[in-house]
C-alpha cells in the first residue's frame, strides 16, 4: 500500500440529510451524490480511498418504522445491530452507485465496493455501565418502565419530552473485516466500510462473535481504520470548512493548522469543542496521530480537493 496514496474519509450520517424537509430516501441519495462527486475528484487525482460514514438519522428512521409496525400490525421489531447492518447496505449502495456513475463521467477506470463491517468492542468497556446514546422514539413513563422490565432496556426521561431508550457507546477495538478491506485497497478498489462506526459485536467465551445493542462513534472507527491501513491522510468531512477555537463566541478563531500537542491541549481545556460534535472528531484525529499517522484534515465535503491542495481546511500534523 505504500506505493499508493491512501486516504480514509469519514462522512457524517447527517450530511445525507440537508434539513427536515429533505429526509426521504431520494433526498438522501441526492445528498450522497454531492459528497460522492467531491470524493470522485480526489480519486481522479490518484487517491485510493476508504470511506466511513455515519448512520444516526438512518438508524433512527428504521427504529421508528419498526416501532410503529409493531404497535399497528404486530410486526417484529428490528434489533439495533441489524438496523446498523441495514444502513451500511443502503448508504453503501447510494455512495457506490453515485461513485460508479461519476467514474463513467470522468473516464476513471476504478471499482468501488461496500463491505458490511463488524467492529469488535469489549464487553468490559465502561460505556456499558453508563449508556448515554438515545435511540428510537419517545415513550410515556409506563411504556418505558415496561420495556425496561420486559426487554432489559435502559431508559431515561428526556428533558420533559418523554422517555427514551439509551444505549452504550463503547470504543472500537478491532475491525473484523480488516483483512478484506486491506486486500481491496491493495487492489486499488475504493471501499465503503465501518458504516455507522461498524456493527458492534462482542466476542463470546468460545471465540464467536455476537451482535450487541450499542453505538460506535464513526469518527473513532474511521480513525482506527486509517491507522490499520497506514493511511497517508485521515480526512473528517463535516459541516464546517475549518475547526474553530471558541466556536460561536465573539472571540471565535478559525484554525488553519494544529500540531498534535496543540490539539490535545485545546481538547483538554474543554471550552473549544462541543462534546457531541467537534470534540470526538478531534479525539479521533489524536488517536490516529498517536498511533503512527502523520496528517489529518477536517473540512466540509465541497472543500476536500482544496484542502488536499493545502488551500483550506484545518490540517493537524504530528509536529
Amino acid at each position: 500500500m505504500s506505493e499508493k496514496k491512501v486516504a480514509v474519509i469519514a462522512i457524517g450520517g447527517n450530511s445525507l440529510i440537508k434539513d427536515k424537509q429533505h429526509q426521504t430516501v431520494e433526498d438522501q441519495y441526492n445528498a450522497a451524490k454531492e459528497t460522492a462527486g467531491h470524493i470522485a475528484q480526489m480519486i481522479k487525482d490518484g487517491w485510493t480511498v476508504a470511506i466511513g460514514h455515519g448512520n444516526g438519522p438512518q438508524v433512527g428512521f428504521i427504529l421508528r418504522r419498526s416501532e410503529i409496525a409493531n404497535k399497528v400490525e404486530g410486526m417484529h421489531e428490528v434489533p439495533l445491530d441489524v438496523c446498523g447492518a441495514d444502513t451500511q447496505g443502503a448508504i453503501g449502495y447510494a455512495l457506490q452507485q453515485n461513485l460508479y456513475n461519476y467514474f463513467q463521467e470522468l473516464g476513471i477506470d476504478r471499482k468501488v465496493a461496500t463491505v458490511i463491517t463488524q467492529v469488535e468492542v469489549s464487553k468490559d468497556d465502561p460505556a456499558f455501565q453508563n449508556p448515554t446514546k438515545p435511540i428510537g422514539g419517545f415513550m410515556d413513563e409506563a411504556e418505558a418502565k415496561r420495556r425496561a422490565e420486559q426487554d432489559g432496556w435502559n431508559v431515561v426521561e428526556d428533558a420533559g419530552r418523554g422517555w427514551r431508550r439509551v444505549v452504550p457507546s463503547p470504543l472500537p477495538k478491532r475491525i473484523v473485516e480488516e483483512d478484506v478491506v486491506k486486500r481491496l485497497i491493495e487492489a486499488g478498489i475504493i471501499v465503503i466500510t465501518v458504516g455507522g462506526g461498524g456493527i458492534p459485536v462482542v466476542q463470546t467465551e468460545d471465540g464467536k462473535l455476537q451482535g450487541i445493542a450499542a453505538v460506535i462513534d464513526k469518527d473513532y472507527a474511521s480513525s482506527l481504520l486509517a491507522t490499520r491501513l497506514n493511511a497517508d491522510v485521515f480526512i473528517i468531512s463535516t459541516a464546517v470548512e475549518k475547526v474553530a477555537l471558541n466556536f460561536g463566541k465573539p472571540d471565535q478563531k478559525w484554525l488553519d493548522h494544529m500540531t498534535l500537542a496543540e490539539a490535545k491541549q485545546y481538547l483538554a481545556e474543554g471550552v473549544h469543542f462541543a462534546k457531541g460534535s467537534m470534540a470526538p472528531k478531534i479525539q479521533a484525529v489524536i488517536n490516529f496521530l498517536e498511533n503512527g499517522g502523520q496528517k489529518a484534515i477536517i473540512t466540509n465535503p465541497e472543500n476536500i480537493a482544496r484542502a488536499l491542495a493545502g488551500e483550506t481546511g484545518t490540517h493537524i500534523t504530528v509536529d
